[in-house]
Formats: C-alpha cells, structure tokens, sequence
C-alpha cells in the first residue's frame, strides 16, 4: 500500500483496541501501574538516592501536587518515605525514602523486569528488539523529539 494511501486511522483504532487489551492483562497491569502512583514513588526515590522536592517528584510523573501530596501521605504512613524540613529553606519540606521503602521499590523493579523480559521473550529476539526500538521512536515523538506531522491522518 502506498504510504500516502495509509489508513492511519484504521491503524489507530487497531492499535488503541489493542493497548486497552494490554491495559486489562494480568502482570501487564502490574507492570502498568508500577510506571505511576505509590511504585512509581518509591522507585523514583530509589533512584535519586537523595531528598527531593515534592515538586520533582509530580513534575517526573506529569501530576498534580494534589496527587503527589495523596500518595506521598499513603507512603508515608506505611513508613515507606520520611518528609521533613529543608534546613537550608525552611519553607520547603524534602522527602526521602526509608529503608523499607528501597526494598519496596527493589521487590517491585524485579518483578516488573522479570514479567517484562518474559514477555519480550515471547516475542523472540527480532520482535523484541523491534519492539524496544518502535516503542522508543513512540516515546520520542510523544516527547516533541520529532516535528509535528503536517499530514491530514483521517483523510
């Protein structure tokens, strides 16, 4: 089929029936929800290894502060993370993430590496690969890293 010719909104609808299946899935939607909320949290804690801002945290995630201070509250009444107050800006409170919650967060990342690779070798190597590379150009485009489509896709 000549490019120009595409249905891309056929392949849109295939594509989003799709993703709300993967949505559904079982250890995909474990996967799905450790890339947001309280998982997310701790695992981006985890990784920063030092007191951050709540403001770094909700800009990370693309959420609210209303969001952020919700799972950040959840967290740390389970003692998962600690809050306290910027010695060096009084007005600002610093949140860090207990021992606890690293193990958390570890337990979670070897879980959802585990489903993933296993999923990915499902696919075979070539598939996987492909997949890893499309999804990466998706990410990039969906961060600006491309310039805008002059096309009219629903032609």
């Amino acid at each position: 089929m000549d490019v120009k010719n595409m249905d891309y909104s056929e392949l849109a609808d295939q594509l989003t029936a799709k993703l709300q299946s993967l949505r559904k899935a079982g250890s995909h939607r474990y996967i799905l929800e450790a890339l947001r909320g309280e998982p997310f949290v701790l695992h981006y804690l985890s990784r920063r290894g030092e007191s951050v801002l709540p403001g770094d945290i909700g800009q990370e995630m693309g959420v609210s502060s209303a969001r952020i201070a919700a799972a950040l509250n959840k967290l740390e009444g389970k003692g998962l993370i600690t809050r306290r107050i910027d010695t060096s800006d009084r007005r600002k409170i610093l949140v860090q993430i207990t021992q606890e919650g690293r193990e958390l967060a570890a337990k979670h990342q070897r879980i959802i590496l585990g489903d993933t690779a296993r999923m990915l070798y499902m696919l075979g190597e070539r598939d996987a690969k492909e997949y890893v590379r499309i999804t990466g150009k998706m990410a990039d485009i969906v961060a600006g890293k491309y310039p805008p489509l002059s096309c009219d896709c629903e032609e």
